[in-house]
């Protein structure tokens, strides 16, 4: 499905944002690719300057880079800020847990349990979009639960700046391997080990983080 497609009239920049971000994360705006706002703005339906207002939000989270008078890009893969982005992610997610396991309950765990289920069908049957999205399902339930809304928005802004390396390297061993990682997070939240929940949780962002490395594009040259 092609995210540049026209949106509706409503909350133009924030319509324009999601498109341009999802674009980026999904590669169909390629790291390093110059990108207009007019022929942005043609491609959604939109005027320029929702687009432009959207871009700039997307500069400051990193996805795009402006040089002045010269272009505007999509930013490249560069393992350092992968790996940056990946240890706040992790960071977060072990806040989650901690906070989160005493408080689920059946439903939270019955969730968990589905996902990881979609999920591992999703790897087996190479679907990309589904496993990423089974697999923010699973995570969901953990950050939802532990109520802190600050963690949310911080996984929100920075897991873009992953998900590429995450839809890059789909298939690897980590990728499969993430189905048991996963199972061994859902039992310890069924069994109210916190501890045990935030070990396995540091080490599912953790393989981010080594990731990182694999993923990085060539040098810039412009």
């Amino acid at each position: 499905m092609d995210a540049l497609r026209p949106v509706g009239r409503t909350l133009l920049r924030d319509r324009a944002y999601e498109a341009l971000r999802e674009a980026i994360v999904r590669g169909e705006l390629a790291p390093g690719s110059v990108v207009k706002d007019a022929e942005l703005a043609a491609r959604l339906g939109l005027s320029r300057a929702p687009v432009r207002e959207a871009l700039a939000r997307l500069g400051d989270e990193g996805l795009v880079e402006t040089k002045p008078q010269s272009y505007t890009r999509v930013t490249r893969l560069v393992s350092r800020v992968v790996r940056d982005a990946a240890s706040v992610v992790r960071v977060m997610h072990e806040l989650a847990a901690r906070t989160a396991v005493p408080l689920l309950g059946p439903e939270g765990i019955r969730a968990m349990r589905e996902a990881n289920e979609r999920f591992a069908a999703a790897v087996r049957s190479a679907d990309v979009e589904a496993a990423l999205r089974a697999d923010d399902e699973l995570h969901d339930v953990l950050v939802g639960a532990s109520g802190n809304h600050a963690v949310a928005a911080t996984i929100d802004r920075y897991t873009p700046l992953i998900r590429r390396v995450e839809r890059r390297l789909f298939g690897d061993a980590g990728s499969c391997g993430s189905t048991e990682l996963h199972a061994r997070l859902i039992d310890a939240c069924e069994a109210g080990d916190t501890e045990e929940a935030v070990r396995v949780t540091t080490e599912i962002w953790r393989a981010l983080e080594e990731l990182a490395d694999e993923a990085t594009d060539p040098p810039d040259r412009l």
